[in-house]
């Protein structure tokens, strides 16, 4: 009698890595640090974005490209110095009007620009005279901070301005030691003490040339 034998194929076992093992948590150490950073990042970023809008976008531009011009690339006489000196007077009150401008966006969703006045803003090329559709522009009105703004500006664009070489050797062909000191030393701290203001007591203008918020 001959016996017959089934073989059944026996049941492979698989070994899978314990997901505890690879993966170890998160300690609540390093989120903390990761949020901390962020937090720096941010402030870090808004501060940037406030210094950039310390000075009108134009003004640098218009700087960058006349000045060469006007100084004769640092060579003066007799005749372009005085049309320096008034170019860099324009382009200071240019810094220190820019920063009463503001911006107010209609219910339309237009934007439109306007000069702060003490009663609310006046603006430039809105088409009805009774201001309907607008926000409420008396909370746009000149303040004191806007004041503070306006000279800040104005210091630091000559301290950018002094550190120009068309426009040192223009006006300081030949300094002395100690005004080549001062003239190394003074844009500077100009520039470091005024942006630092500048960061504690931030402007919420959006003048012309400059992004308008959401809230605007």
């Amino acid at each position: 009698m001959s016996e017959t034998m089934s073989l059944r194929p026996r049941a492979v076992v698989s070994k899978q890595p314990s997901q505890s093992s690879s993966e170890a948590p998160k300690s609540p150490s390093s989120s903390r640090t990761t949020t901390l950073s962020q937090r720096a990042i941010s402030q870090t970023l808004t501060s940037t974005a406030n210094l950039a809008n310390l000075l009108p976008t134009g003004t640098l531009l218009a700087f960058q490209l006349l000045m060469p011009t006007f100084t004769n690339n640092g060579s003066c006489d007799s005749a372009t110095r005085p049309l320096t000196l008034i170019l860099l007077f324009l382009l200071a009150l240019s810094c220190f009007l820019a920063s009463f401008t503001d911006s107010v966006k209609s219910l339309d969703g237009q934007v439109y620009y306007g000069f702060a006045t003490f009663k609310g803003m006046f603006l430039f090329d809105y088409p009805d005279p009774t201001g309907s559709g607008l926000p409420d522009l008396s909370k746009y009105r000149i303040m004191f901070i806007d004041g503070v703004h306006a000279v800040l500006s104005v210091f630091v664009f000559g301290a950018v301005a002094l550190r120009d070489k068309n426009v040192l050797n223009c006006l300081y062909p030949t300094p002395e030691h100690e005004t080549q000191e001062v003239l190394n030393i003074a844009p500077v701290g100009i520039g470091l003490i005024c942006s630092l203001l500048f960061v504690v007591f931030p402007t919420r203008r959006h003048g012309i040339g400059y992004p308008v918020t959401t809230g605007k």
